[in-house]
């Protein structure tokens, strides 16, 4: 059941590996990549965003996640753990292991693609739509590993995490979720995430400043506020 989920994580850590290696190109060459990157960010989570069909509950999502993730100090544990990194793999990559390790996550982890490939895998044995992810989220690696540095090979762990237990728990998800709320749920998952990633594209061009990773918690408020919002209904 995990083949397409170790395969997706393998992928993410060996492209990171490679980009890693194929630093050394020209500060303005890579400059013009990174924005390059940002602004395809920008338009895939727009495309993300849009998906939503409840605001309402997006916007207290955002705005309770946003609460709850400075207040666990979310941001801040993450840069620690960053520069902890940094200091064990070398000085050069110290200043990007947060921002790649949180920045890739998050592009990786969100999204249908991330739900419904490991549903396909463990419920109808089929793993296409997660090989076909991985090729995607290897290319992307390879790029933003390219910029950002090592940080993104560590992204490989949350992201076989969170597919393996969506796997894992497919059985009891296909038996107590109708396939009605899941779709709910999928939709607006989806639009936290592409408002989280349009928010990298826009931090790494300099436009804002936002703390993502205080944002997180709203993945997790989303899920139940849709399922809450459902059984009033």
């Amino acid at each position: 059941m995990l083949l397409g989920t170790i395969i997706n994580a393998a992928a993410i850590a060996v492209a990171s590996l490679i980009g890693v290696r194929i630093r050394n190109v020209p500060e303005e060459i890579s400059k013009l990549i990174m924005q390059a990157l940002s602004l395809a960010l920008i338009v895939i989570g727009i495309q993300m965003a849009v998906t939503g069909e409840n605001f309402l509950i997006i916007i207290i999502s955002l705005t309770s996640g946003a609460l709850l993730g400075s207040w666990l100090q979310i941001d801040e544990r993450l840069n620690q753990l960053g520069q902890w990194l940094g200091t064990k793999i070398g000085k050069n990559s110290q200043g990007n292991v947060a921002q790649a390790f949180v920045s890739s996550t998050l592009i990786f982890a969100t999204g249908a693609m991330a739900i419904i490939g490991p549903l396909e895998a463990a419920l109808r044995g089929d793993h296409s739509l997660l090989f076909t992810k991985s090729s995607i989220d290897g290319f992307s690696a390879l790029i933003i590993s390219s910029t950002l540095g090592i940080g993104v090979f560590f992204a490989a762990i949350p992201v076989f995490l969170y597919q393996a237990s969506i796997t894992l728990l497919a059985n009891q998800i296909d038996a107590f979720v109708p396939n009605m709320l899941m779709d709910m749920i999928i939709a607006e998952i989806t639009c936290i995430g592409g408002i989280l990633i349009l928010a990298i594209g826009l931090n790494l061009l300099n436009v804002i400043n936002v703390k993502i990773a205080n944002l997180l918690p709203s993945l997790v408020i989303v899920v139940l506020l849709v399922v809450s919002f459902q059984r009033l209904l």
